[in-house]
């Protein structure tokens, strides 16, 4: 049976050139020049694709989309439109169109689009690839959410720094990659852990270094900066990052350029620099552990992501969308969730945030043999069921600088005082360890 597909779309010329080649594919194709029109062509068949014009004679096209899925909810919509305007395009997507594309039309990214769109079947929303960043993990219904994709848009559209604030598994490294991917940079999206890399090798791998600089650099080699020539640099836990290097990175973003370890000569860098961490960067510039003029220079444009306990009405939308990842990884369909799971899920406060969520769900995926993924199918992590029990309704919430310090010495007292096996639990550098065992006063045991 042949594909069936709605063209709405004003200009006539572009209707009639996108229905000849789609029609040389093998499709059906309907076409519709306003929104009245559409909505007839919409009683009249039952188009599996719709190429959706935003700018219509008697309306737009991102407000027919909700009359659209309310008449047909299975049928895919993909926007078309000659305004470059992030905003609208995260709009539509949270309305329910599965994609967005740019005019003037090129005919190899619309086929592509159309492609991936028909590939879709109804319970099956992984049709990103795993490694792009996927705006439905991120953008919920909730009003916060809300806000972040309107921060998204606001700051792909300039070229100042951005710090990401929130707590771990938020989606901080997804956010940065949304801005870029939105924000049309030529160069590539580079990013670096700073709390993963030892002080002396994070240097190097931030700013490159000439052969010679050191045992066992035997060529030159160029750092991050230079790796995210005309992209972005993003810089992960950038609160953990040591005093010196700090001011060196004060430095490279001041001058935009870079001096590699062991050089003389400076190095033009053009790399748009987004940065995050769990941290207060003011108050630790108070407490004396970060720059306060770095964290000027950083915090241009603020994204704070809110905790996944503050707006669990997106938990339904992100079960979803991660089960259906998952599913698509292991190649096999997507089980259905019972209601008492969704319950289940929704009465956890998920210290770990979305991170938390994708795994619970990834494993209760793997035990489902067959039929639905029931409650006891959905398990939670033993430190995160402790920590559940310390958030019940009528506790006392911790703060998140708390809850870091009661973790880290959770895992001291279980090396038994060995700090480089307590750095690859934590996963980061052993100055940041000693860092956060001097500002919480944390006790450490000697290793047996």
């Amino acid at each position: 049976m042949k594909p069936e597909l709605l063209i709405i779309e004003d200009d006539s010329s572009l209707s009639q050139m996108l229905t000849l080649h789609f029609e040389d594919q093998g499709m059906k194709v309907h076409t519709a020049h306003h929104c009245r029109e559409a909505l007839e062509q919409l009683a009249a068949h039952s188009p599996d694709l719709i190429l959706l014009d935003q700018q219509l004679p008697d309306g737009l096209g991102s407000e027919l989309i909700p009359k659209i899925l309310e008449r047909q909810p299975d049928v895919r919509i993909i926007m078309m439109t000659g305004v470059h305007d992030l905003e609208l395009a995260i709009q539509a997507i949270q309305q329910g169109a599965a994609d967005f594309i740019h005019k003037p039309v090129k005919t190899s990214v619309l086929q592509a689009a159309v492609d991936k769109a028909l590939s879709w079947t109804p319970g099956n929303t992984a049709q990103t690839d795993p490694g792009e960043p996927n705006i439905r993990e991120l953008i919920g219904r909730s009003q916060a959410m809300l806000e972040v994709s309107k921060q998204i848009a606001l700051s792909a559209q300039s070229t100042a720094t951005v710090l990401i604030t929130g707590e771990s598994g938020t989606g901080k490294e997804i956010v940065a990659r949304l801005i870029h991917q939105y924000s049309g940079r030529q160069g590539r999206f580079v990013a670096i852990n700073c709390a993963a890399i030892v002080d002396n090798l994070l240097e190097s791998e931030l700013f490159g270094h000439v052969k010679g600089a050191f045992t066992g650099a035997t060529a030159n080699k160029a750092g991050r900066f230079q790796q995210a020539q005309d992209g972005t640099l993003f810089l992960d836990e950038i609160g953990e990052l040591a005093p010196q290097l700090q001011a060196k990175l004060l430095r490279a973003l001041q001058e935009q350029s870079v001096e590699p370890v062991g050089g003389n000569q400076t190095i033009p860098v053009n790399a748009r620099i987004i940065a995050a961490t769990h941290r207060d960067l003011f108050e630790a510039a108070r407490e004396g552990l970060f720059r306060e003029d770095l964290a000027y220079r950083l915090d241009v444009i603020n994204i704070q992501l809110p905790p996944l306990r503050e707006r669990t009405e997106d938990i339904p939308l992100l079960v979803q969308a991660l089960l259906g990842r998952a599913a698509h990884k292991m190649e096999r369909a997507t089980p259905p969730l019972e209601e008492d799971a969704m319950k289940k899920l929704l009465q956890h406060p998920w210290p770990g945030n979305v991170r938390e969520l994708e795994n619970v769900l990834t494993q209760a995926l793997v035990q489902a043999r067959d039929g639905s993924i029931s409650a006891d199918l959905i398990r939670f992590h033993e430190t995160h069921a402790e920590e559940s029990t310390e958030t019940a309704p009528g506790s006392p919430l911790q703060t998140l600088e708390e809850v870091e310090a009661r973790h880290i010495q959770k895992v001291l007292d279980h090396t038994g005082g060995h700090k480089a096996n307590s750095c690859r639990i934590l996963g980061i550098s052993r100055p940041a360890l000693d860092r956060k065992i001097r500002k919480y006063q944390l006790r450490v045991s000697p290793p047996k």
